[in-house]
C-alpha cells in the first residue's frame, strides 16, 4: 500500500466504492439464487473454500509471512462466529427470508459491535446519539419481525448471525492474527469452509443434494460470490489506505439499501408498506452509529461480510480488528 500515490485516481475511487457499496449489497440477492437448487451450508462451505484458496495464494504471493501454529488456531476460532454461524446463519435465513429484508436486519450489526464492546472491549459509555441509533435499527428489525412480517424462525437466525458477526469481529480485533487481513480473511475463509461443508454434511445436505437439478441462476451465484469475495475485500483495504475510514463505513448503510433495491427489481421481492418504513429506520440508525465513532464501524468490516461479507451481509465483514 506504501507505493500508492498520494492522490489516487477518481476512476480508482469510484471502482472500489462501486466494489463495496454494489458488490457487497448485491450478495444477499445472490446468496437467495444460490440456495435455490443448492443446500445452504455446502453452497457456502464450498464458496468460502475457493474464495480463501485465491486469497490465501494472493497473500503469499505477495510475500506475506507464514502464519504461526497460534494464529492457525486463533483464525478458526474466529470462523466459527464470522463464517459458520455469521455467514452461514444469513445463508440458511435467505432459504425463507426475502434478500433486501435479510440485509435490513444485518445492517444492526454496528449496533451489537457497540453494546458487546461496551460490555466486554476497552470503549467507554454510549453517547445519546449511538443509543438513538441503535434504538432505531432495533425498533425497524422489530417491525420487520412481528407478526405478519418475515418468517419468525429466518428472522432469528438473521439476529443470531449479525450478534455472531459481532463477537467475532471483537475476537478478531484482540487476537492474535497475521497482520496481512488479506491473509487473515483468507485462513479464516478456509476454516469456516471446511466447517461449514462438514455442517452440510451432518445436517444431510449431501443426501439432498442433486448436482443434476442445480440451476444457472444457482451456479452462476455461487461463482459471482467467489469474485466478490476476493474483489471486495482489497478494494475496501485499499480504500483504508487512500481516504477517510469515515467515508468508508458508510458502505454499512449503503449496503441494505442495494439489497432492498436489487432483491425488488431483479427477484420481484415485494416492498410492502411495512417494508419501507422499516428500512428508514435501520438506516437511519446506522448511520447514527457509523457517523459518531468512525474508527469502531470502519474496523468493524474487514472481509466478507460481512461479507460479506455480508458482512455476514454477504462478505462485508471478516477480519476486524485496529
Amino acid at each position: 500500500m506504501g507505493s500508492e500515490p498520494t492522490t489516487p485516481s477518481r476512476a480508482k475511487l469510484i471502482l472500489a466504492f462501486a466494489a463495496i457499496y454494489v458488490l457487497w449489497g448485491s450478495t444477499y440477492l445472490t446468496i437467495r439464487l444460490a440456495v435455490e437448487t443448492i443446500p445452504p451450508f455446502l453452497m457456502a462451505g464450498c464458496r468460502f473454500l475457493a474464495a480463501g484458496a485465491i486469497l490465501y495464494a494472493l497473500a503469499a504471493r505477495a510475500g506475506a509471512p507464514r502464519p504461526t501454529r497460534r494464529q492457525w488456531r486463533n483464525a478458526v476460532v474466529g470462523s466459527i462466529p464470522l463464517f459458520v454461524l455469521g455467514n452461514g446463519g444469513v445463508t440458511w435465513a435467505e432459504q425463507a427470508v426475502p434478500s433486501g429484508a435479510a440485509a435490513l436486519v444485518i445492517a444492526t450489526l454496528p449496533a451489537w459491535l457497540l453494546l458487546l464492546d461496551w460490555g466486554y472491549g476497552k470503549r467507554g459509555g454510549p453517547r445519546l446519539v449511538e443509543v438513538a441509533g441503535i434504538g432505531l435499527g432495533l425498533t425497524g428489525v422489530a417491525s420487520l419481525s412481528a407478526p405478519g412480517g418475515i418468517d419468525p424462525l429466518g428472522a432469528a437466525a438473521l439476529l443470531v448471525a449479525a450478534v455472531a458477526w459481532a463477537v467475532g469481529s471483537l475476537f478478531n480485533r484482540y487476537a492474535d492474527l497475521p497482520a496481512s487481513p488479506v491473509r487473515t480473511a483468507a485462513m479464516q475463509m478456509l476454516a469456516g469452509g471446511v466447517l461449514m461443508v462438514t455442517l452440510g454434511l451432518a445436517l444431510g445436505e449431501g443426501g439432498r443434494f442433486d448436482p443434476t437439478a442445480v440451476s444457472a441462476w444457482s451456479a452462476g451465484s455461487v461463482a459471482y460470490l467467489v469474485a466478490v469475495a476476493v474483489v471486495a475485500l482489497p478494494a475496501y483495504n485499499w480504500l483504508l489506505a487512500v481516504t477517510s475510514p469515515a467515508l468508508v463505513g458508510t458502505y454499512a448503510f449503503v449496503n441494505p439499501v442495494v439489497a432492498v433495491l436489487l432483491g425488488w427489481a431483479v427477484a420481484g421481492e415485494a416492498v410492502t408498506e411495512r417494508t419501507g418504513p422499516a428500512a428508514a429506520l435501520v438506516v437511519l440508525g446506522v448511520m447514527l452509529l457509523v457517523w459518531p465513532r468512525k474508527k469502531a464501524v470502519a474496523v468493524a468490516d474487514d472481509s466478507s461480510t460481512l461479507v460479506g461479507a455480508g458482512a455476514p451481509q454477504g462478505d462485508g465483514g471478516g477480519s476486524e480488528r485496529e
